[in-house]
C-alpha cells in the first residue's frame, strides 16, 4: 500500500518534469535556453520515472536495467549539452544579451 503510494508520487512527480522540458524545449527562444531545458528537468524526471520503476520492481532482474539506464542518462546528458552548447556558440546562433563571448573564451596559454 505505501510502496504504491511512493511509485505514484515519484511517477507522477517524474511524468511532470519531463512534460515541463517539452514545453520547454517549444517555448525557449534560443538554442542555449532550449539545452538548459532539454537536459535538467527531463534528465531528472528520468530518474524519478526509474526510481518509482525501481520500488516496483526491486526483487526482480529488471532492476539492474533500470539502474543501468539511469546511469546512462547521467553520463550523457552532460556531455550532450556541452557539445551542443559549444556548437551553437561556434556557430553563432545564441543570442548576444544572454552569454558574453569572455566566459567562453579559452584560457591563454603565453
Amino acid at each position: 500500500m505505501i510502496a504504491d503510494i511512493v511509485v505514484a508520487v515519484l511517477m507522477l512527480t517524474g511524468a511532470t518534469m519531463a512534460f515541463t522540458a517539452s514545453i520547454g524545449i517549444l517555448r525557449f527562444p534560443d538554442t542555449m535556453t532550449r539545452m538548459h531545458a532539454a537536459t535538467k528537468p527531463q534528465t531528472l524526471g528520468l530518474i524519478l520515472v526509474l526510481l518509482g520503476a525501481g520500488v516496483r520492481l526491486w526483487d526482480t532482474i529488471d532492476f539492474g536495467m533500470l539502474v543501468l539506464s539511469g546511469i546512462f542518462a547521467l553520463i550523457t546528458a552532460p556531455v550532450i549539452a556541452h557539445r551542443v552548447g559549444k556548437l551553437a556558440y561556434q556557430e553563432q546562433r545564441i543570442r548576444d544579451d544572454l552569454i558574453d563571448s569572455d566566459d567562453v573564451e579559452s584560457p591563454r596559454t603565453d
